[in-house]
């Protein structure tokens, strides 16, 4: 199934909807109780999940066709939002950065998240040399904690896209990095949500970066260094990965840092990042003088 977090028409805040090929049918509408937000759907587990899939066919709520809606962040209110970094050998080689034996992890902020189609901003005076970054989102729908890799795809409740927009400048003049990825509107995510059932390798995805009509990043989500699993089992080894939990597994090569002449988001650029069968997430660029 597929899910998004969405704004309909005369509405003033998002709801959670399924999405159903060109509509949108809003999951509060399917039966009393029913979740409202993403997160209250993965807390309720397969119970809930499986109430509201058998839901869908025949009801009577209301569909909303997919182009009059606006969306919100795939995710809402995550309990922590986990980045991975160098999880790619040509992205770390591309930046001069050494892929480490062990995941390069740091936390982003949640006023970083947004929407697709959104507006992102930020000042010129903190950076004109912002970045894209094309990643797949894993989501966590059962606590994990010390798991082998060969069980981690069972605590992963669904996919998202996610672009980890990256301050260059700020990146590396700090020795952390969460700040330059963490300004407003920085982490978009989705436009959808899609459940694991329907994701059966998130290692034979494409993923791509298409900046004003040009394709900048395309690559596999094969040539992770640590394929979801592996990162999954890592992390849980040190502290217990909650529902609801993002996790943004890295970006392939292609970044604009890197290319000669540089390439960064400029004012009113649109960049779409895309992961095939989950999503195309775009995000428009506005530089405040």
């Amino acid at each position: 199934m597929r899910f998004a977090h969405v704004t309909v028409p005369e509405a003033k805040d998002p709801r959670l909807a399924v999405v159903l090929d060109q509509d949108v049918v809003l999951v509060h509408e399917l039966f009393d109780g029913a979740p409202q937000f993403l997160e209250q759907l993965i807390a309720g587990g397969d119970e809930l999940l499986d109430r509201v899939r058998d839901s869908v066919p025949g009801t009577r709520a209301t569909r909303h066709p997919l182009a009059d809606v606006s969306f919100a962040s795939a995710v809402l209110t995550p309990p922590v939002i986990l980045a991975v970094g160098l999880n790619y050998a040509a992205h770390s080689s591309e930046l001069g950065l050494k892929t480490d034996p062990t995941p390069t992890v740091f936390v982003l902020w949640p006023n970083s998240l947004s929407g697709h189609d959104s507006t992102t901003s930020w000042p010129r005076a903190l950076s004109d040399a912002v970045d894209y970054e094309a990643e797949l989102g894993v989501i966590i729908g059962r606590p994990a904690k010390n798991v082998d890799a060969k069980d981690a795809l069972d605590h992963v409740w669904g996919y998202t896209v996610v672009n980890d927009i990256t301050a260059r400048n700020i990146q590396y003049s700090e020795a952390q990095w969460s700040r330059c990825k963490s300004f407003d509107g920085f982490t978009p995510t989705g436009p959808f949500v899609v459940t694991a059932d329907e994701v059966p390798d998130p290692q034979d995805l494409h993923i791509w970066t298409e900046l004003d009509g040009h394709i900048l990043q395309d690559g596999s989500t094969g040539q992770m260094v640590r394929p979801v699993a592996t990162l999954i089992a890592s992390l849980s080894q040190s502290a217990t990965l909650l529902p609801g939990t993002l996790i943004s597994t890295g970006s392939p090569g292609g970044a604009g840092y890197s290319r000669d002449p540089q390439i960064f988001l400029r004012d009113r650029s649109t960049v779409t990042v895309g992961v095939d069968g989950i999503g195309a997430l775009t995000t428009h660029c506005r530089i405040l003088d």
